[in-house]
């Protein structure tokens, strides 16, 4: 059980955890304009706080609960939240928060038990978040081993303007994310970044990001919205009037990421035209194939569909099917992602290496990422290497391209 300071004994219940989240609700609420900090203000007859704890608490996993709040307010977000954990207030830790929300996520890691692996940051604010982000969240982190975050896709068109408010130019929003939380990391490595910070960023991924780490995207929840404003306190009092007349309506269907490989490998053919990662590379030997030969979407091609159980591109896109004869790349991605979509999937990131003598990537892998991002529209990371004059990469004779992907399958499906 919690200690007289609010921290959790190292034994117990939370000897055996290995996933952490710290809640932040240190905030003032100012904006808010309620006369209390954000996280004690009802909703629907339950704090912001009990909500938010809520949605954790209905996860399968244990967790310890790590919550950040105001030093005044200790005794009653100590109170709120073994009320809402009940049995479970074991896994309760209480801290009280700092100056700046970075420093309030600081106080919090400190207390995180010594056995935990997976931690993941969450505002409080974001109170209805629904508990399969949780999961995602964590599993994602363990399964790829570096940091990951909840988005939606901007769907408003952007427009970049000066300080006098003229417009500059349209942004292309198809490479935009709104980020949400929880945000996950691996403990270690989240630990040494704070340790180590010393410039304030606006979410936990940008300093892991900033530390030189790897952060994927991965699908966010319209319910996980930020209670700011007045406007968002009244969508939050619909959203739990809902959820008490019908607690199963508030829970959407969870989802599961999985993750596939693919691997392609094409002979050149200087007879041909070299297309590559969707992109035509002029004055290159070009890949023999049935269709156009470009092993970075067949490769990513691959990897989609092992990810989503869906077998692998010769059995989708046989060459014994005429109509995929000189096919371009796009063609396979664009059907893939209509797979995965017929089944309630869908991509978080897609990551490919090129590996070969030729042609050149560096100059054009930005616009290879960005191209092949658009028509997935999900993040796509390219690299390339050489094998050092060994294999048949090494001799000139062609190349290979190695992709792994992330997809987030309904439960029913995985």
């Amino acid at each position: 059980m919690p200690g007289a300071d609010g921290s959790a004994a190292a034994g117990g219940v939370l000897a055996e955890v290995t996933r952490a989240v710290v809640v932040v609700a240190a905030g003032s609420g100012t904006r808010l304009a309620q006369g209390r900090p954000k996280a004690f203000v009802e909703v629907g007859g339950a704090t912001i706080l009990e909500w938010s704890l809520r949605g954790i608490l209905r996860s399968a996993t244990p967790w310890q609960i790590v919550v950040v709040a105001p030093e005044a307010e200790l005794a009653a977000a100590r109170e709120l939240s073994e009320g809402t954990a009940g049995h479970a207030a074991g896994y309760i830790t209480v801290v009280a928060g700092a100056e700046t929300r970075q420093r309030s996520v600081a106080r919090g890691l400190a207390a995180v038990a010594p056995g935990v692996r997976t931690v993941l940051v969450h505002d409080t604010a974001r109170c209805f978040t629904p508990s399969a982000q949780f999961d995602l969240v964590a599993t994602a982190v363990e399964t790829l081993g570096h940091g990951v975050v909840p988005g939606l896709a901007v769907s408003d068109t952007i427009k970049r303007v000066d300080p006098s408010g003229a417009v500059l130019e349209t942004v292309d929003r198809s490479e935009l994310v709104a980020m949400q939380t929880p945000q996950g990391f691996p403990r270690a490595e989240l630990d040494a970044v704070y340790a180590e910070a010393d410039v304030d960023h606006t979410d936990d991924a940008a300093l892991f990001a900033a530390a030189g780490h790897r952060v994927t995207v991965v699908d966010g929840s319209a319910e996980a919205f930020k209670v700011t404003t007045p406007w968002d306190l009244e969508r939050a009092e619909a959203l739990a009037r809902r959820a008490v007349a019908d607690p199963a309506a508030s829970v959407p269907s969870p989802a599961l990421p999985r993750v596939g490989l693919g691997v392609d490998v094409h002979a050149f053919d200087p007879a041909s035209p070299l297309r590559l990662g969707t992109l035509d590379f002029p004055g290159e030997p070009g890949l023999k194939g049935h269709s156009d030969g470009d092993a970075v979407a067949h490769a990513i091609v691959d990897a989609l569909l092992s990810a989503a159980g869906e077998g692998d591109i010769g059995s989708r896109f046989g060459t014994d099917d005429p109509r995929y004869a000189g096919a371009a790349g796009r063609v396979f991605l664009e059907a893939t992602l209509e797979i995965l979509e017929g089944r309630g999937a869908s991509i978080g990131s897609v990551g490919v290496q090129v590996v070969g003598n030729r042609p050149r990537l560096a100059k054009r892998r930005g616009e290879m990422e960005a191209a092949l991002s658009r028509i997935l529209r999900a993040p796509v990371s390219v690299s390339a290497t050489t094998t050092d004059g060994l294999g048949f990469t090494g001799r000139g004779e062609g190349l290979a391209a190695i992709a792994t992907a992330v997809v987030t399958m309904p439960v029913a499906s995985a």
